[in-house]
């Protein structure tokens, strides 16, 4: 359990003090402007620290690429701004020692068909993912939306064909937002819910695809497509849904980041929620997919 945390003032000496305060156990961050194009080198120095502070914490890292990302984009200059973004978030996740770079999957724009915008996604994606040879590389996550506008991916079922689109690349995970999900239309609080998602999800995508969960109740209802995030058990989601979420054996191992509102005392408060949550769920044995 853990939460995305501030870098501004440096990777290692802001990032891993504000994981600190919040009792994480894993954590994520940005290594660019999320909503900019900029493609920042970063401090070698602090790189270095920061790998090497999550080593001796055993916390492991996550990078979230820039929102502006859109590689199946009918405008050239901003596919082509999309490649260059993820690469550098690709790169920079392994410079820092991150185990996953979570990308929103993206819209069909300019009148586009979905079926043209997710062979754009392939062709461009593809290459990228070919580049992860080494094994420090991080996973690309998917990052389902909450179904604004044109998405190409926000339902579980959408999942098909957006990774078939991308050849079910090895280095291909998921990252499930639960407050997207939830916004798309899959009710995690209907009794049941939870595990109906999760059952569908690895009948998708396969049993060990799903590599983060962004751990988010909801300020919208279930269905509204609004990607409005509130603390856990407060919003329209709810505290069972997230015990029934972490009793899946598809959850076993699978680091849980919050992005709540709430500042470090919110987030603070719901790290230490789900902890609580956590003492109750029994997982079957077997393999952990977010530990590899």
């Amino acid at each position: 359990m853990g939460g995305h945390v501030p870098v501004a003032g440096g990777l290692a000496a802001r990032g891993l003090a504000y994981a600190a305060t919040l009792g994480a156990e894993t954590l994520q961050v940005f290594v660019a402007n999320p909503r900019g194009w900029a493609t920042p080198p970063g401090d070698p120095g602090q790189d270095e620290e920061f790998r090497a502070g999550c080593a001796e914490r055993r916390l492991p890292a996550y990078v979230h690429a820039p929102y502006l990302i859109n590689p199946g984009s009918a405008d050239p200059v901003t596919a082509e701004r999309s490649v260059r973004s993820l690469r550098h978030s690709l790169r920079r996740g392994r410079a820092i020692g991150a185990r996953g770079v979570v990308v929103h999957t993206g819209s069909a724009t300019g009148g586009r068909s979905r079926d043209s915008a997710l062979a754009q996604t392939g062709e461009l994606l593809l290459p990228l993912l070919d580049e992860l040879t080494h094994d420090e590389d991080p996973y690309l996550l998917l990052e389902p939306t909450a179904g604004q506008g044109a998405s190409l991916c926000s339902r579980i079922a959408d999942l098909e064909p957006y990774l078939a689109a991308l050849r079910g690349h090895p280095r291909v995970g998921i990252c499930l937002d639960t407050a997207h999900v939830f916004a798309a239309g899959h009710d995690l609080a209907a009794p049941g819910g939870a595990r109906a998602t999760l059952d569908e999800l690895v009948r998708v995508a396969g049993p060990d695809r799903l590599r983060l969960i962004h751990a988010n109740d909801s300020k919208a209802p279930a269905g509204s497509r609004r990607d409005r995030h509130e603390n856990i058990g407060v919003g329209h989601i709810g505290r069972a849904a997230f015990a029934e979420l972490l009793r899946h054996p598809a959850t076993a191992g699978v680091p849980l980041i919050v992005e709540t509102p709430g500042g470090p005392e919110g987030h603070a408060a719901d790290v230490a929620l789900l902890k609580e949550l956590r003492k109750t769920p029994a997982h079957s044995s077997g393999p952990s997919p977010g530990s590899s």
